[in-house]
């Protein structure tokens, strides 16, 4: 039985850990490819997970421009009841080849109606508003989802990658159960201010980019990647960055050891220590990675352990 925790004020019980569906929605049309996907792959390890225990799946619109919420629906069809549905709202195609953020109340009412009959459910479990639309007030947003729910048709409000003082004026309209933010070993900005400020309004967090982009997986290369694949040019594949990557995982390959566990097990465990995150989403595509994303859970570094990965960080 895996752990289950509160999502902030809400009513859901969530697993520590969540399905991520960006990389099985890649496409070549859209820019952030993660290279060849398998459809059916993907379709099983959503599966699996659930069938393990695994009770969330994350995912959006942007993910693939639709086909990652399509995968969904096809694999959750007939366990709609097994798991609660996150996706998000807001960023929509330029028609330039780009995206733009759009958090006006017609755009919310239209992608949320486009979500559930790609996903195949007649409500969403959380929405969240992808990034800040710098040309719509919050509080304009934020009425519309609090109109949502009272339909039905969204159970709940969450943010994605919104700063505090936006939080703190959709908070004068209705709940934030939820804020969705970048952390990882690599990526510890939202310990300075994002975790405190959630914790002290009892708003959970979601981390995203929770194995950096597989940057912290165990069997990553950059030369194994396909020619097209977004990583390629991502700031962690530069050289200087990429050798001390590398560093750090040859610390935290020893803990896997010791532990009897991989990498991203210790990688979990270490972002979930951390009191402030509710739950880690983990990108998975195919059965065996939905099998190891749960024994993170499970495992518990102690306090010399954490130590020694902070001083690999440092």
């Amino acid at each position: 039985m895996l752990e289950k925790v509160a999502l902030g004020q809400s009513k859901l019980r969530i697993t520590r850990v969540g399905i991520g569906t960006a990389p099985m929605g890649s496409s070549p049309a859209w820019h952030v490819n993660w290279g060849p996907q398998d459809e059916d792959q993907a379709i099983k390890a959503i599966r699996k997970a659930v069938g393990i225990g695994v009770n969330w799946i994350d995912t959006a619109p942007f993910y693939g421009w639709g086909r990652s919420e399509e995968i969904i629906g096809k694999a959750i069809h007939d366990i709609r009841d097994k798991v609660y549905i996150f996706t998000k709202c807001g960023t929509l195609q330029d028609g330039r080849g780009g995206f733009t953020e759009n958090l006006k109340s017609e755009t919310i009412r239209k992608e949320v109606d486009a979500s559930r009959r790609r996903l195949q459910t007649d409500h969403i479990d959380l929405l969240q508003f992808h990034d800040p639309d710098p040309n719509t007030p919050i509080e304009d947003s934020w009425n519309e989802v609090q109109t949502l729910i009272k339909n039905g048709t969204v159970r709940n409000g969450g943010l994605s990658n919104h700063p505090t003082h936006l939080i703190e004026r959709a908070l004068t309209i209705g709940p934030v159960v939820s804020l969705q933010v970048q952390y990882n070993p690599l990526a510890r900005t939202a310990e300075k201010q994002i975790l405190p400020f959630c914790q002290s309004h009892n708003i959970g967090v979601l981390s995203w980019g929770s194995l950096a982009e597989g940057f912290l997986t165990d069997n990553f290369s950059l030369d194994e990647l396909h020619p097209d694949d977004f990583r390629r040019n991502h700031p962690f594949s530069q050289p200087g960055n990429y050798s001390k990557i590398l560093r750090i995982k040859d610390t935290l390959g020893k803990i896997a050891i010791d532990h009897g566990v991989k990498i991203v097990n210790v990688v979990v465990a270490w972002e979930l220590a951390h009191s402030g995150l509710t739950g880690a989403i983990i990108g998975i595509r195919n059965e065996k990675e939905a099998v190891e994303m749960v024994d993170g859970t499970r495992l518990r570094l102690d306090e010399e352990e954490m130590n020694t990965i902070e001083r690999a960080f440092s």
